[in-house]
């Protein structure tokens, strides 16, 4: 069994000038960055190991310091727990509460999510339903990350050292690693999912919270393929893997397990970190879905910059092998030459979080 994430993305967040959708009008209440106390909550999710969210009862532990982000389905603001003094990350889900596959509420996905711990994957400590009240369905008390986004570095600083990206992709790996072996598929890889703190450590975000679908393997001869023409096309398509992005084209060959999506979507950020812009398609070209279709499924394989190392183009090569079948795993990447390059992580960190842009 696995759980395939999915979460409808704002691609205001891209640093490609897709066609975006209006952003959803926001009350003065929501959109203001002004100290105030949050709704409080009539249901809250225990069992997180934090001693700190243990004493969080209701949301009206929280003050609402700042807004971080908002898309489609809800708003991130920065806030403070009153008795403790730590600052947090609440996303609010204005749309449905969590869904199951049976139309029902289902809050066994989401424990499972807030019971994730590596410190690659950003901490969930409480998730909220608030019942009826639809204008704040679920929150969800997150880790704070305030360096921002790996997109917020990059837009300020375009791009980024070998030694750096390096420390990037060790992590992003580990953290897949860590997501993939409780058969967790992220789905949404990409710049502005790749939280940073002060220290300047990268963590996967932004999964499990809008939407959490329960796939089944096929019962053919007992080992059978994860269908991904059930998948649909959640996620960023700028960073989709050809077999995520044309399905049907891969039904033949089994369909792929999801996996290999998310090493396909880490490599096209890697060489982005490099470039500094998106790397799949040319900048006079308008990245709308059939541009991106064309290039992703069927373009020719990514030339790699003149100036990068051969560690460097083998491990983005080996990300973006347009056949799922032949590309890399997670794990033979967290053994490549170009994510082990000794003694060079701690200093990569303190570079990374020189470039970090404090948030709120």
């Amino acid at each position: 069994m696995t759980l395939v994430i999915r979460e409808r993305r704002h691609q205001q967040a891209l640093r490609l000038s897709l066609p975006q959708r209006n952003p959803p009008s926001l009350s003065s209440s929501s959109s203001s960055s002004s100290s105030s106390p949050l709704p409080h909550a009539s249901v809250s999710l225990s069992g997180s190991s934090s001693s700190s969210s243990s004493v969080l009862v209701n949301l009206s532990d929280l003050e609402k310091l700042a807004v971080l982000g908002h898309g489609n389905d809800g708003i991130v603001y920065k806030v403070r727990h009153k008795k403790s003094n730590c600052f947090y990350a609440l996303k609010v889900i204005r749309s449905n509460p969590i869904i199951g596959i049976d139309g029902s509420p289902n809050h066994v996905e989401a424990e499972i999510l807030k019971k994730m711990d590596s410190p690659y994957v950003v901490k969930c400590h409480a998730v909220f339903d608030n019942g009826s009240c639809s204008d704040n369905g679920v929150s969800f008390v997150m880790e704070y990350m305030g360096g921002g986004s790996l997109y917020d570095i990059l837009k300020h600083h375009r791009t980024l050292s070998e030694d750096v990206i390096s420390d990037v992709a060790k992590r992003v790996l580990e953290g897949l690693n860590y997501l993939h072996a409780m058969h967790v598929v992220h789905r949404d890889i990409k710049p502005s999912n790749l939280l940073v703190n002060e220290k300047g450590e990268v963590k996967i975000a932004d999964f499990g919270v809008s939407h959490v679908v329960v796939e089944e393997k096929e019962s053919n001869g007992g080992g059978g393929d994860y269908d991904l023409h059930h998948y649909g096309n959640a996620g960023t398509c700028a960073y989709m893997s050809p077999e995520r992005i044309d399905p049907e084209s891969w039904r033949g060959g089994g369909g792929g397990d999801g996996f290999a999506g998310d090493v396909w979507s880490m490599g096209v950020v890697v060489l982005e970190c490099f470039l500094g812009h998106f790397p799949l398609i040319g900048a006079e070209q308008r990245p709308d879905w059939a541009t991106l279709m064309c290039a992703i499924c069927f373009g020719e394989k990514v030339e790699m910059p003149e100036t990068a190392s051969p560690e460097f183009k083998s491990f983005v090569l080996r990300c973006l092998e347009k056949d799922w079948r032949k590309r890399a795993t997670v794990k033979e990447l967290l053994q490549h030459p170009f994510v082990n390059r000794g003694g060079c992580c701690n200093f990569s960190r303190k570079r990374l979080g020189d470039y970090v842009v404090l948030q709120g």
